[in-house]
């Protein structure tokens, strides 16, 4: 469970939010609370204490410089504990990120230095749980949504919390 100081690199999906709801529908714990449905591009970020304005300088010029995709959620993925859609249109993005923070190993470092982007939808669970809910979210597929804007999120004692968005570069074609 993520602290208050951690932060985050995400783009958020709003037309996705079925997803997240159809988990919810299954049991509420399944989807973790405080963000809207959104692909992560790095997590754990820096911690709060060491985001700096160069830092923010360096977000806005890398967003700036990935085409804003247009994001199709099709596929899920499913692992023990888990289920998600992908997103690999935001894998370059994502990529990108990455590399420009080698020091900072995305999820730890648990799932290599570039795990694949995706839309979390529910995690934790028992097996029946988690079955039901990819059910029902790929009843729910595909969805297509734009991506437009990196967001640096912080967690707070009050949840999380937006610090920056960094708008994508042009739409890819």
């Amino acid at each position: 469970m993520p602290t208050p100081g951690t932060s985050a690199l995400v783009v958020t999906l709003p037309s996705a939010a079925v997803l997240l709801e159809t988990a919810a529908a299954v049991d509420p714990g399944l989807v973790r609370p405080g963000l809207p449905p959104h692909v992560t591009a790095l997590y754990p970020f820096l911690p709060a204490d060491r985001l700096t304005e160069q830092t923010e300088a360096d977000i806005s010029r890398l967003a700036a410089s990935v085409p804003a995709p247009e994001v199709q959620l099709a596929d899920l993925v499913t692992a023990p504990g888990f289920v998600a859609a992908a997103a690999p249109a935001l894998q370059p993005l994502a990529d990108a990120v990455c590399d420009h923070w080698p020091d900072v190993p995305p999820y730890g470092g648990r799932f290599g230095a570039h795990p694949p982007a995706h839309l979390t939808i529910a995690l934790g669970g028992t097996d029946d749980q988690r079955a039901e809910v990819a059910e029902r979210a790929r009843a729910a597929l595909p969805i297509t949504a734009q991506a437009d804007t990196l967001h640096l999120v912080v967690l707070t004692e009050q949840g999380w919390q937006l610090r920056l968005s960094a708008p994508l570069g042009t739409p890819a074609r």
